[in-house]
């Protein structure tokens, strides 16, 4: 939800709000942006996996700089939902046992097959081609969208 409405820009504007409307620019198609709602939890939670995999801590280590990112982009009702969102991806990581490399992997090939397939459908790249912070902002998209249909302010 930017402030950033009639083109100019505003002091106010959190920087959430910046790079939510710039990666919404590369999101525009419904199909797209329905792909990434499925692609970008289920991304999430195999990279989860596939750090876990390597050693439970490189999955917290990165789920707590995760955190930091998130914390200092200025919203609250993302930070916490993203810290709800983590726990529950390590709880769904742990129950999958010796299973978990192998599945992380699928899911992770599948959904990254699917992300480019919508932004074939799009006709545009990636908002990650340009910087990679954007890998970060992708669940804060799927949230807004969410966030959005429940009128829920953030």
């Amino acid at each position: 939800m930017s402030t950033m409405t009639d083109g100019t820009t505003h002091t106010d504007t959190r920087r959430v709000d910046l790079l939510l409307e710039h990666y919404g620019e590369s999101h525009r198609n419904p199909r797209n942006g329905a792909i990434h709602c499925v692609a970008i939890p289920m991304i999430m939670v195999s990279l989860v996996g596939l750090m876990y995999a390597l050693h439970p801590w490189a999955a917290y280590a990165f789920l707590l700089a995760s955190m930091v990112y998130y914390a200092r982009l200025g919203s609250p009702v993302f930070l916490a939902s993203m810290a709800v969102i983590s726990l529950l991806a390590v709880a769904i990581v742990q129950s999958l046992g010796a299973y978990v490399l192998p599945v992380s992997v699928a899911v992770f090939v599948v959904a990254w097959i699917a992300q480019f397939v919508g932004h074939r459908i799009e006709g545009k790249k990636p908002s990650f081609f340009e910087d990679l912070q954007y890998l970060w902002v992708g669940p804060l998209f799927v949230l807004a969208k969410l966030y959005s249909k429940l009128g829920v302010r953030w």
